[in-house]
């Protein structure tokens, strides 16, 4: 059944008191003097944040802002997807549809939508217009926990490509970022007839390293086997007991705090002064109020067992895909590595911005996107 039904976020003024009251009662960890991040997340920056979640964030302002825009849910292949999907006025608008990672969600691209379905009030093309499509994929936020096996990225990819099918957008542009990367980098893989082009923030720098790569993309494959060594407990824990982590990240809002805010201070250009304070805080709500925690956590489960036993190299996209670097990513792309699996016809390189390009700098990644596919319309 292909029935869309229109989606209001209306959280019972009930669960806003509980996650105040729990905020307010949090039993805090020690932390050894002087280590700062050594450990992780620093203890004086959880409790911060913890104390302005409690007693000045405001979610219902964003609630308010989220409902501004058009949201809907559908069912794809038994599981509840909850998107949000903006048309541009422009006759000749281009269908977009730009997927999120963890940890993140749709909230990452509220100050992008705009631009991109009116260029012409931001300052931009008219021409440039999308029509944006933003789903939470499967397990994350409305979309709620997946119910069974087997969300995997590929999964994922056919899900989008059969919510685009039912909007009435035969062919279409991919866009994201982490999870979002792969899943739309996929799409270019598996429907590569349906895909116009695949605009991409982040693409771990792997593949045969060439005897003669320079210094900054040698230094670019060093920073990554260094994150590999010493920033990846996350995902081994989410890749192998999603189930355990969940316990606790589902009961205590300042552990879904912690475990999020976390990377939003490691992985931006300025760490978490980087994003705004209410959007970061407005992203991790969604995941406590929809107790999504170990959900999102089981896309790292469902990948790792996809891969296990699968080709070693990445599959070759044929699909005209757009690059943009930002510094400070955890894996910035390397070029050479990227075309040995890629039809790379885009590459940027930006001076500044980390993983969550989206929310640390928007107006470049908006650029970014309109001039990519600019020359794919």
């Amino acid at each position: 059944m292909d029935t869309i039904e229109e989606f209001r976020i209306d959280i019972p003024q009930a669960e806003l008191d509980d996650l105040r009251d729990r905020l307010a009662r949090t039993r805090w960890p020690d932390q050894v003097p002087g280590a700062g991040w050594d450990y992780g997340i620093a203890l004086d920056d959880v409790r911060e944040l913890a104390a302005y979640w409690g007693t000045g964030y405001n979610w219902r302002v964003q609630e308010r802002r989220l409902n501004g825009f058009g949201q809907f849910t559908t069912e794809i292949d038994g599981q509840t997807v909850h998107f949000l999907h903006v048309r541009s006025a422009e006759p000749a608008a281009l269908p977009l549809i730009m997927t999120h990672g963890w940890p993140g969600s749709v909230v990452e691209f509220m100050e992008v939508i705009g631009p991109l379905t009116d260029p012409g009030s931001y300052g931009g093309d008219p021409r440039d217009a999308f029509h944006i499509v933003i789903p939470s994929i499967p397990g994350f936020g409305f979309s709620g926990p997946t119910r069974e096996r087997g969300w995997n990225v590929t999964r994922v990819a056919l899900a989008w490509d059969e919510l685009m099918r039912r909007l009435g957008y035969p062919r279409y542009g991919a866009q994201g970022g982490d999870w979002g990367s792969a899943i739309s980098r996929e799409l270019g893989v598996a429907i590569p007839e349906h895909i116009i082009g695949v605009h991409l923030n982040m693409l771990a720098p792997v593949g045969h390293e060439p005897p003669d790569l320079d210094a900054r993309d040698r230094s670019r494959i060093e920073r990554l086997r260094r994150f590999r060594g010493t920033g990846t407990g996350y995902s081994a824990i989410q890749s192998t007991r999603p189930q355990t982590v969940s316990y606790g990240l589902t009961d205590s809002p300042a552990g879904q705090l912690a475990w999020i805010a976390e990377k939003f201070g490691e992985w931006t250009d300025g760490g978490l002064t980087a994003v705004d304070r209410d959007q970061m805080l407005t992203n991790i709500t969604v995941y406590w109020l929809t107790r999504t925690a170990g959900s999102s956590a089981r896309l790292y489960y469902e990948a790792a067992a996809a891969r296990a036993g699968s080709r070693p190299a990445p599959a070759v996209s044929a699909a005209p895909t757009g690059v943009a670097v930002f510094p400070e990513e955890i894996a910035a792309p390397v070029r050479r590595l990227a075309e040995q699996s890629n039809n790379i016809v885009h590459w940027s390189e930006f001076d500044r911005g980390g993983h969550f390009a989206a929310m640390e700098e928007p107006d470049l990644l908006i650029g970014d996107v309109r001039l990519f596919f600019r020359a794919l319309r």
